[in-house]
């Protein structure tokens, strides 16, 4: 198996049924992979840059796991990208330590999946919310894998419906995981 960093940006994990749930199942199917927790390391919101790259060149793909928060991924795993996939290190002419890896963002949503679509609620489909993260991965000259994303956890009060909906996602996770 490549190399596996899976990288948390959930801001209150401790409180997330799904993204917990998502987490312990990828952690049961890859006891071998990296985990970072990045609120768990970094509360103070102060990244320690070079640790972080360090984790990502032993990677060979790498996961972004969070909820969906307001159309994007959680403060901090934007203030990761912006400390940690710096110029000279991610991108640029000297900047190719990330070239070749594969990434892959797994995304829960509050708001039912179907919710996601043109003239409904969201008023896109969610897969119009994902060029940031296709440019994040070219301008890194690494391979856009595509996401798994599931959705109607906070519509969903029963903590054993979320954890079979989470399982689910990781069952589509990990197949897509291995299928890279």
């Amino acid at each position: 198996m490549a190399n596996l960093l899976i990288v948390s940006g959930h801001v209150d994990l401790a409180h997330s049924v799904a993204n917990r749930t998502i987490l312990d199942g990828l952690k049961k199917e890859f006891p071998e992979a990296e985990f970072d927790d990045l609120i768990g390391l970094y509360p103070d919101y102060k990244i320690d840059a070079k640790a972080e790259q360090e984790k990502l060149v032993k990677a060979d793909i790498i996961v972004l796991q969070f909820p969906f928060f307001w159309y994007n991924c959680p403060s901090i795993m934007r203030k990761w990208f912006e400390d940690v996939l710096t110029h000279g290190f991610a991108y640029g002419s000297n900047g190719k330590a990330l070239a070749g890896k594969k990434l892959l963002v797994s995304l829960t949503l509050g708001a039912p999946a179907d919710m996601y679509q043109h003239g409904k609620e969201e008023n896109f489909e969610i897969g119009e919310f994902m060029p940031s993260f296709i440019q994040l991965a070219n301008l890194c000259s690494m391979q856009w894998s595509g996401f798994v994303c599931s959705g109607g956890y906070q519509f969903t009060l029963e903590e054993d419906k979320k954890i079979e909906m989470a399982n689910k996602h990781v069952k589509e996770l990990v197949d897509k995981i291995k299928s890279l």
